[in-house]
């Protein structure tokens, strides 16, 4: 039960430091118009309707909060031999939660999500000027770096063992 807290804990931060980036970036813009609450999670709403955005703000708008996650995730993986460490329970599986969400769900929601629901990287490629798959071509390679930073320094850093094909180390890091 714990460890489901700690997930849910660690998701909702996640969600928040996302959301409020994008707040943020919107608001220095003149963007911003609503948050929203829906059940499929938190939303910012802006100004200037899709079919009308143009200009590099779009792929700052779209894009500071992804690059901020997995700013965090990187700062947070540099963090985790010494949070594996922690004593107090919740704030050690929290921590790893966090981590691992900061690296993965951005990459995931850059690179696949716009096959399933659109999302930042329509904003990103329109603020840049250039083709979605090339944001989803990106951030799926990132995807596949992080997805072996998980496997090869975070899970061995807090004793996770898996046989999970997914999980496993592909090729070997040297650092």
């Amino acid at each position: 039960m714990k460890k489901s807290l700690s997930f849910l804990f660690a998701l909702a931060i996640f969600a928040i430091y996302h959301e409020a980036m994008h707040a943020i970036i919107a608001m220095l813009f003149g963007e911003y118009d609503s948050f929203h609450v829906r059940p499929f999670g938190l939303e910012i709403t802006f100004k200037t309707p899709v079919a009308e955005r143009s200009g590099f703000q779009w792929a700052l708008i779209s894009g500071t909060s992804n690059l901020a996650t997995l700013m965090a995730g990187y700062g947070l993986l540099m963090a985790s031999e010494r949070a594996s460490r922690l004593h107090q329970m919740f704030l050690k599986v929290t921590f790893y939660y966090l981590t691992l969400l900061f690296l993965l769900l951005d990459a995931l929601n850059l690179s696949i999500g716009p096959f399933l629901y659109g999302g930042d990287a329509n904003g990103i490629a329109v603020g840049l000027g250039v083709n979605r798959y090339l944001i989803q071509a990106f951030f799926f390679l990132t995807l596949l770096a992080n997805r072996e930073l998980v496997a090869q320094k975070l899970l061995p850093a807090f004793h996770v063992r898996t046989d999970h094909f997914l999980l496993r180390p592909w090729i070997t890091i040297r650092c």
